[in-house]
């Protein structure tokens, strides 16, 4: 072989050589391209018709993946609101479980306390542009259990409580301040009352409505103590009763509530938000003016209601608990993705500046019949001093043995502190069963 052809065929085999190492370069990246699986449900949770999830996890999606040449993320679509927590229950007994997942309220304090949650407080401490001032302290506490964060809020709902603008104009009665009691809220609803008009003061308004105003919750904060029978439990449940007093044996009903007949009715946000724009206004109620406001405070108490908030979690089995953290802190704190998901959902952002963003606030208030003044000053007072009932595994029996206590209470007018202190010994013996 000459020294020509030497030199030519040195040059073809290194760049042969270039080539392949290229191609296995490649072969390379690809085969090692990180798949992170979310779960997540189609449709909303808090039951109403104009939610799309899809829209905001496409959206980020589409954000991370650009950060991040070798990740992609994948989640299975069609799986229903209803349905969510028991595919998601399968897929954990089968150790499948999604990298990240949606977290429903009621399941948290089933799944922190098995081991199937990560820890995020490692991860929070070492990340910088995380803060925790940036959410809502009882939105922020949602996800924590013995102290440590769990998981992050993704979507809030707390209960306001709905106003009829009309029917207390017509009486000549003033829009209660959001700073009002329950001795407002009870002299608007005597002076609204009048049976022969079948005009009512208020509908569903609950005695756990009135013990988280009178600075109570039925449970402690570790689910192990029933609070029925304390002295401010009792309070809210008389309260309650002297409410219904006022309509002589009727039961107000949600029928006299669409039609425009009572002044009062407690509702989750996520209602207030989809039943608004038209033609779900149109379809849902008949032509009154309407507005939300604060819950009335109780005299130990003030004025808060219950929240929901759906969480973000981590699989403590995942293989990518970073690229795992980095998503759930987009999908939880960046500003483009909870302003989508306000617009597509119908909860609350937990994040402060998107829920009290003048955007986003005009978004209801455009909706809303007549002038409204449920703004950023209402939502702040809302949202920061709402409290967040824990769920744990015998929540909804306990709750239940409670409830028909209180109910049979309501039936009878009166409140018995014996039955009250009998049936918490019951609902402590069942919480203290392992």
């Amino acid at each position: 072989m000459s020294k020509r052809e030497k030199t030519v065929s040195g040059i073809v085999l290194s760049f042969v050589l270039i080539l392949v190492f290229i191609g296995v370069y490649r072969l390379n990246i690809f085969s090692n391209q990180i798949v992170l699986k979310v779960g997540i449900h189609a449709g909303d949770y808090w039951d109403n018709p104009n939610g799309n999830y899809y829209e905001t996890i496409d959206l980020a999606i589409e954000k991370f993946e650009a950060l991040h040449d070798n990740v992609k993320v994948e989640y299975v679509n069609g799986i229903g609101a209803d349905d969510y927590s028991e595919w998601l229950s399968e897929q954990i007994v089968k150790g499948e479980e999604p990298d990240v997942f949606l977290v429903l309220p009621e399941d948290f304090r089933l799944f922190a306390p098995a081991g199937i949650l990560a820890d995020l407080d490692h991860l929070i401490a070492e990340d910088a542009s995380f803060h925790k001032e940036d959410f809502y302290l009882p939105c922020i506490n949602a996800g924590t259990y013995n102290d440590q964060q769990y998981a992050l809020p993704y979507e809030s709902v707390p209960t306001i409580m709905f106003v009829n603008k009309t029917l207390l104009a017509e009486k000549g009665i003033p829009f209660p301040d959001s700073d009002w009691t329950w001795d407002d809220f009870y002299d608007i609803c005597k002076n609204v009352t009048d049976l022969e008009e079948h005009e009512y003061g208020v509908y569903d308004y609950s005695w756990l409505d009135a013990m988280y105003a009178n600075g109570m919750t039925l449970f402690s904060e570790d689910g192990k103590t029933c609070n029925l029978s304390k002295e401010k439990v009792k309070e809210a449940i008389q309260f309650v009763i002297d409410l219904d007093a006022l309509n002589e044996g009727y039961t107000v009903t949600s029928k006299d509530f669409d039609l425009g007949k009572v002044a009062f009715h407690p509702f989750l946000y996520s209602e207030y938000r989809a039943y608004q724009p038209y033609p779900w206004r149109v379809k849902k109620y008949t032509d009154f003016e309407w507005e939300g406001i604060t819950m009335p405070a109780g005299p130990f108490g003030d004025n808060v209601s219950e929240l929901h908030t759906m969480l973000l979690g981590i699989s403590s089995r995942t293989m990518h608990k970073e690229l795992a953290w980095e998503l759930v802190r987009m999908l939880s704190g960046d500003e483009e993705i909870q302003k989508n998901l306000c617009m597509n959902s119908s909860g609350i952002s937990p994040l402060i500046r998107v829920a009290e963003d003048p955007e986003m606030v005009s978004l209801v208030q455009e909706n809303i019949p007549g002038e409204s003044s449920f703004g950023e000053n209402i939502i702040h007072e809302i949202m920061s001093t709402a409290v967040y009932t824990p769920h744990f595994p015998k929540y909804s029996q306990a709750l239940r043995m409670a409830d028909e206590t209180v109910a049979e209470q309501l039936r009878l007018g009166t409140v018995s502190s014996g039955t009250l202190i009998i049936s918490t010994r019951e609902i402590n013996q069942l919480l203290e069963k392992k």
